[in-house]
């Protein structure tokens, strides 16, 4: 099977498993608080549950991103993770006691993980100019499962039956649905996903021998091609490319074909010269990697706290149920992918920290909304509502432009090499905050100023941090250096 076919079916394979996560979360979300309340459970479990499931993630997504990157083996990683959302699902549906549900979600999380792994499988195989586009459509993808969810719901609300011990009802009839849903799942990987092999030995490949001995010992005498100064060390670097062909005396220069800009070689500027060894510290504690940290946290956290409030204020103020729940759901993610959509157009037109900026300002806009209208509604029914669907709106709409331009960005700013754990701390700092936020969330429901007070503030420290770091939120640019091959005193390197 040629290479091309082989790796469009891996990408829809990829689009299924974040569909599917999609929506197993759009159909679980609307109908967990209902199910828990017929277990008997306090308020504080809806908080619980939404937390368990993120908490697994947090935990298996480095694991599994560093198993990614030692063996490359995204297959059997994804194979392995699925099969933890077909028991989670299968305890989900089971639903005994209302620890038996919260166990449930637990162990569906860790099958999160694997999303780690798929994240650096990407980040490895795909080119710095078409990074953005990609990682927009994935997680279009996933937009895509949270408006089916809530529609599957409208069908799943009507079950009213038995399957031996089992009782399938309006509550327990999503978890089997998923369990079903995953178990198809594991087939459709089997058949369509294949371990893609990374972009730089793709380039290695098909380069020839002239550029194999110019990349290896033909270089310089061992020495690295990006080399390293001690001075920006950390700091934002540049691939070096070599320049076409030319006349020269260095024999090495002059059988160098033109190589087009790939991601590869990482950057070397959190490996350690002497061992090669990967730095962590390095890597995940320089300035512009911890802003983007920082934006992954602030805006998932604020958006599972407010997620987690949507279904009890709805109740409160509006005696709204899982029906309408499901349709407002679905509302919501016909929004996020439009601006999903959007987001893919405007990544080919500027530059992710552009984008991040946008979003930015519209989640200080959405969480000023809030806090002067959400928190202590007044006027009439049809006023409240309006209230709450514009603030509901003015939240969503920022979401695409900041979770697409922080993972891309983030990707193109980490090494290559360990992709798979770069993206798994990343997704376990976003676990933190599905962790605090419906906790936080969950229990301040009487207290909206507090709770929207904190949101607030976490999204001003942002903002500081990103006005300050603005100039080094930019991705790699490639510098053609054909001296570089050997060493550089002009730009060693590494150019910020």
């Amino acid at each position: 099977m040629e290479f091309k076919r082989k790796k469009k079916m891996t990408y829809f394979t990829i689009g299924l498993i974040f569909l599917l996560s999609g929506m197993e979360y759009a159909v679980i979300l609307p109908t967990i608080w209902r199910y828990l309340q017929t277990l008997g459970a306090a308020p504080y479990f809806l908080g619980l549950g939404l937390s368990a499931f993120s908490l697994s993630g947090l935990l298996s997504g480095p694991l599994f991103g560093h198993w990614s990157d030692k063996t490359h083996a995204t297959k059997k990683i994804i194979l392995f993770a699925n099969l933890f959302e077909i028991v989670g699902n299968f305890m989900y549906f089971m639903g005994y006691s209302k620890w038996l549900l919260i166990s449930s979600r637990l162990v569906a999380g860790v099958g999160t993980g694997a999303g780690s792994s798929i994240f650096g499988f990407m980040g490895r195989c795909t080119a710095h100019e078409d990074r953005s586009t990609v990682f927009a459509s994935v997680m279009a993808c996933r937009q895509i499962g949270l408006m089916i969810g809530p529609v599957l719901n409208l069908f799943l609300r009507l079950c009213d039956f038995k399957l031996g011990p089992f009782v399938v009802n309006k509550y327990t009839a999503p978890g089997l649905f998923m369990c079903f849903m995953w178990t198809l799942l594991q087939l459709v990987v089997v058949f369509m996903f294949w371990d893609l092999p990374p972009r730089e030995e793709l380039v290695a490949e098909g380069a020839g021998g002239a550029v194999g001995e110019a990349w290896g010992e033909g270089a310089g005498e061992g020495k690295p091609l990006l080399g390293q100064r001690p001075d920006i060390l950390g700091s934002y670097g540049s691939v070096v490319t070599p320049r076409p062909p030319r006349s020269t005396a260095n024999p090495v220069k002059s059988n160098l074909p033109h190589v087009s800009p790939t991601p590869s070689p990482p950057l070397e500027g959190v490996v350690d010269s002497s061992s090669g060894s990967f730095s962590m510290s390095r890597e995940f504690l320089r300035e512009e990697v911890v802003v983007l940290f920082t934006a992954h946290f602030v805006i998932l956290f604020n958006q599972t706290a407010l997620e987690t409030v949507v279904t009890p204020l709805t109740q409160q103020y509006f005696n709204f149920g899982e029906l309408e729940n499901s349709i407002i759901y679905c509302i919501c993610s016909v929004e996020v992918i439009t601006g999903f959509l959007f987001v893919h157009w405007l990544c080919r037109r500027t530059t992710e920290r552009v984008v991040l900026a946008v979003g930015l300002i519209l989640c200080h806009i959405s969480c000023v909304w809030c806090l002067i209208f959400l928190a202590n509604p007044q006027g009439n029914f049809p006023w409240q509502l309006a209230e709450f669907i514009i603030g509901v709106f003015l939240q969503i709409s920022g979401l695409p432009f900041v979770a697409v331009a922080q993972v891309c960005l983030f990707s193109k700013i980490t090494s290559l090499k360990s992709q798979g754990l770069s993206q798994g701390v990343r997704r376990s700092v976003g676990g933190l905050a599905t962790i605090l936020g419906p906790l936080w969330g969950g229990g301040l429901t009487g207290h909206m100023y507090i709770m929207l007070g904190l949101m607030m503030a976490l999204l001003a420290l942002f903002a500081i941090m990103f006005s300050f770091s603005y100039p080094r939120l930019v991705a790699p640019t490639v510098v053609d250096h054909a001296e570089c091959l050997e060493e550089c005193d002009k730009c060693g390197g590494l150019r910020v």
